[in-house]
């Protein structure tokens, strides 16, 4: 999701649209409870006219009030906590309290405590309805949330947006959140949860034009699980397409959404569109010539929502409409969505006289005590030890230097509203220290112009007021507070005025509070140069999706002295000048101190968020220093990690939290303290440098990403986590379908573990990951106590996605079974002999698709058609193959290409024996296939097909 639905424009619709009719007798069978879904739908549906069933297609439905039907939005943001409170006016602030923040989502994740996230989810939901009670034009019920993503690279600036890198993982904290959401009744909702983003999304660099991928292995094994979860267990109403490609196809024409997506449940599924995504079919990746054939292809895919021209309707409905005219969709396709529409919004009561079950939860449950309470028991679970150097927990110092530039303050992000209130972690601290001190521990530092021998000055705090190189020497206006974040991308924070250096791709000015907006200007990385000069690289631009053409902007000066942006050969060179050392003073406080608390991390606005990737995973290099100074200054030092994905640093005690909302700073406090004995766990792996693949390469399974396929050494591992007691485990079984093991608390206090499964497959015709995670549980033991956990591990459950056959096989093999506290912390193991089936020699005499290969390099995965399949695309070099197979000696191939090509096929290797050539003709396009023909030599063993021009091979068949 990249907008919403403006606020202005929503308060600005015609009063009769959202005119909510009052609670009335039932005149309709649609308004009736008693009759069942279908029969209601139905005949709702036959009272509409078209003009009102294509307004149901669009994310803002004008009320009918023939019908007693009031105005409908979807789309509130949900991830964690009723999102985006924070950008209303002060009426509506004066009017209505902020809602709970939870952590963030994959804080909520490294709970690994379903039950919990349940309740989370039900917390979000009662608020999202409370809101919904306050205002219904601004608050929907159809909420956005959860986010399925995987966290295959950390990289991703929407890491925080989801929960784990494993997909099994996702699908049980999700389904635990949708269910939350959506309620305990049997047929109504609470709110309706929506899945995003469908599917295999996890880049922002060219979000919209660039293409997942995927082999046919990993997208049933690891991509489609996630949604898949949620969907079957009906914890989720549907599913929100994502702005990739995905093997060449956008994923908003992705037919999946219709066919696979559905076949996941018997229920009815309501399935929208991300914001803009169906414009960006013609005006972004110029897939489709026209907007009429574009929104029919978007209908037929399987979505049932537009999310486009904010609240107006007008754009959408006349191209459905001439659409309709032209043949592209009938009426029935129409009513195909409208259904889904009807059904959903059925069950949330709408069309109930008295608005169904829930709608007597009103705005008085936002932010409620109890949800206080359970915002500050997650955010305890949530907390990941991950080194303890045996300082913790603390014990009752009498003093305490609490530093860093998040020790007082917390930061929201873009998908969280505004928090209520806050409690930092000096706040939270300082509640059981009597003696703190505390500073943000940054250097203050005048930026001086080479050239002219001047320095960077504010102005003024207006949009207008733009920095200059004035001051000759450094005054408080031309003074910065520097706080290096994350990836090399820091802060500026003036001293003279406070606000922040900030640019709008021209020049700069220092009127803002905080980093924020769409694009985040308020970034900029200080790239120390071998002269001890420094260049600033102006971080908050990112070139993206096209948009603009102005490559990696630096600060230059132009010829009257003003400062501007220009490519880095016009960069200005500038020299630092430390004014004030905070980070010196930071040591010195410590110094001082029984202990010190050096609370560090991201900025969820800064280096990485929603359309701007990462380049790295380092932590700010002044932040590097703070955390070694005071170390340095106190041995009894805690370093306190916030972030929103993992990065890369190491203290010998080291605690690491999300952005945790409004209680963080409790939960901080209680970890420390042994109020909570931490028990959080990774759920995904901090790589131990930045020596990582291309982060646009999706396949996994050759790219080693993730604890699946990983084989160097992490810094911390997929699962990890530390506690303040110790934890035994004996006695690991295998009986039927049933996996048990003995755990004991081995130490002195209560305490919690995650005890988890893993499997790995010994023999496989296929390649299989280094293990996969199979069942996790959270378990609260004392001292001395001894419980056994156990887990089901079904047969079908160790089944892999036979690409020879197109089906799921479970191989005759044996299987490591292996419980432990991490994925590299294996406590038991034993083994467990499956019987199955053998996986025949692949006979390639039978028609094969040329997606279905075992290996491949260079080549892309492409669209068959604009509408279904999938195609591989090849260059000269590129090539395909197919692993202990026979074939005969005819060969016939479906091709398509523009100017004709061939393809060799070789035995064992792309330059092996030369078994023929395929000489392919220019079919006149690339979607418009031909049969080309060949004799080769019959054979055995491994066959590659390697391209030697351009050409698409839809399948083939070397026939006998």
């Amino acid at each position: 999701m990249r907008s919403r639905i403006p606020l202005l424009a929503t308060l600005t619709l015609a009063a009769s649209l959202l005119a909510v009719p009052p609670a009335q007798a039932v005149d309709y069978p649609f308004q009736n409870p008693s009759l069942p879904l279908e029969q209601r739908v139905n005949d709702l549906l036959g009272r509409l006219t078209l003009d009102e069933k294509l307004s149901l297609l669009h994310q803002s439905q004008p009320a009918i009030p023939r019908l007693g039907i009031a105005y409908h939005k979807n789309g509130t943001e949900a991830l964690h906590g009723v999102a985006w409170s924070n950008h209303l006016n002060d009426n509506w602030n004066q009017k209505f309290a902020s809602g709970t923040v939870f952590p963030q989502a994959i804080g909520l994740a490294s709970t690994w405590d379903p039950a919990l996230i349940k309740n989370v989810g039900s917390a979000v939901g009662d608020e999202t309805r409370g809101y919904n009670d306050a205002d219904p034009v601004l608050w929907g019920l159809q909420v956005w949330a959860p986010v399925v993503d995987l966290l295959r690279d950390p990289r991703a600036g929407r890491n925080e947006e989801g929960y784990s890198e494993d997909p099994f993982l996702t699908g049980v904290i999700s389904t635990a959140y949708g269910k939350g959401l959506q309620g305990d009744d049997p047929f109504y909702l609470k709110t309706a949860p929506v899945l995003k983003h469908y599917m295999a999304y996890n880049n922002e660099e060219n979000r919209s034009l660039t293409s997942s991928n995927l082999t046919p292995k990993l997208k049933h094994e690891y991509y489609e699980p996630a949604f898949k979860a949620a969907i079957s267990a009906n914890a989720a109403t549907g599913v929100m397409a994502s702005y990739n490609v995905v093997n060449g196809r956008p994923a908003h024409v992705n037919t999946d959404l219709n066919t696979v997506v559905r076949s996941w449940t018997d229920k009815t599924l309501y399935n929208v569109s991300d914001a803009w995504g169906p414009h960006a079919l013609t005006d972004l990746q110029k897939y489709f010539d026209s907007k009429p054939e574009a929104f029919a292809a978007v209908l037929k895919s399987g979505q049932d929502s537009f999310t486009i021209d904010g609240s107006d309707i007008t754009t959408m409905v006349t191209n459905l409409k001439a659409a309709l005219d032209q043949g592209r969709i009938t009426e029935a396709d129409v009513d195909k969505s409208v259904r889904s529409v009807l059904s959903i919004r059925t069950r949330l009561g709408h069309f109930d006289p008295d608005g169904g079950p829930y709608k007597k939860i009103t705005k008085d449950v936002i932010n409620s005590a109890a949800n206080q309470k359970l915002n500050r028991e997650t955010a305890g679970k949530a907390a990941v030890l991950l080194k303890n150097s045996g300082l913790l927990p603390l014990a009752k110092p009498q003093s305490a230097a609490v530093v860093g530039p998040l020790s007082n303050k917390l930061y929201q992000d873009w998908y969280a509203g505004q928090m209520p209130y806050q409690v930092t972690p000096l706040a939270g601290i300082k509640e059981r220290v009597s003696d703190v001190s505390t500073g943000e521990g940054l250097e203050r530092i005048a930026l001086k112009h080479l050239a002219s021998g001047k320095y960077i000055t504010a102005t003024g705090t207006g949009p207008n007021d733009n920095a200059a190189l004035i001051d000759a020497a450094p005054t408080a206006a031309s003074q910065w507070d520097l706080t290096d974040w994350t990836s090399g991308v820091s802060t500026l924070r003036n001293a003279g005025n406070g606000k922040l250096l900030g640019g709008d791709w021209r020049s700069l000015d220092t009127d803002d509070d905080e980093p924020n907006g769409w694009y985040v200007q308020q970034q900029f990385a200080l790239e120390r140069q071998s002269d001890g000069s420094y260049l600033i690289r102006y971080a908050g631009y990112e070139n993206v999706e096209g948009w603009y053409n102005l490559p990696d902007p630096y600060v230059t000066v132009t010829a009257d002295g003003a400062l501007g942006l220009a490519p880095k050969a016009g960069a200005a060179k500038f020299g630092k000048e430390v004014v004030a050392d905070g980070i010196a003073a930071a040591a010195a406080q410590a110094a001082k101190a029984e202990v010190a608390v050096v609370v560090v991390g991201s900025h969820p606005y800064v280096a990485g968020r929603e359309f701007h990737d990462r380049d790295n995973l380092q932590l700010g290099d002044g932040q590097r220093r703070l955390i070694e100074a005071v170390r340095k200054a106190n041995p009894k030092t805690v370093v306190v990690l916030e972030t929103s994905y993992p990065v890369i640093v190491d203290a010998p005690t080291l605690l690491w939290t999300t952005h945790a909302g409004a209680e963080t700073g409790h939960a901080v406090a209680d970890v420390l303290f042994g109020d909570v004995n931490p028990a959080g766990r990774l759920t995904q792996t901090w790589p131990a440098s930045d020596n990582l693949p291309n982060k646009l390469d999706y396949d996994l399974a050759k790219t080693g990403m993730t604890y699946l396929y990983g084989k160097s050494k992490p810094l911390y591992s997929f699962g990890h986590g530390l506690s303040y007691t110790t934890f035994g485990y004996q006695g690991l079984q295998v009986q039927g379908d049933k996996v048990s093991v003995k755990v004991t608390n081995t130490g002195k206090v209560k305490g919690d573990e995650v005890v988890q499964l893993y499997t790995h497959q010994q023999q496989s015709r296929f390649k299989q990951p280094v293990k996969q995670l199979r069942g996790f549980q959270r378990i609260t033991l004392n001292p001395g106590e001894t419980r056994t956990v156990t887990f089901q591990l079904k047969k079908q459950d160790l089944a892999a996605w036979d690409y020879t056959r197109n089906k799921w096989v479970v191989e005759n093999a044996t299987h490591d079974v292996l419980v432990g506290s991490a994925s590299d912390r294996i406590r038991q193991a034993t083994t467990l002999r499956v019987s199955g089936e053998t996986v025949p020699v692949r006979d390639l005499a039978k028609t094969t698709r040329a997606m279905d290969f075992d290996d491949y390099s260079g080549v892309f995965f492409a669209d068959e058609s604009k509408v279904s399949g999938e195609v591989v695309e090849g260059s000269a070099g590129d090539w395909i193959s197919f692993t202990g197979a026979s074939w005969g000696p005819r060969l016939t191939a479906s091709v398509a290409s523009a100017n004709g090509g061939s393809v060799e096929l070789r035995l064992g290797s792309p330059t092996g024996t030369l078994l023929g050539t395929l000489q392919a003709p220019a079919t006149g396009g690339i979607y418009q296939y031909g049969t080309a023909t060949a004799t080769v030599k019959a054979g055995t063993g491994n066959l590659y097909l390697v391209f030697k021009g351009d050409l698409r091979i839809k399948d083939f068949a070397l026939a006998r």
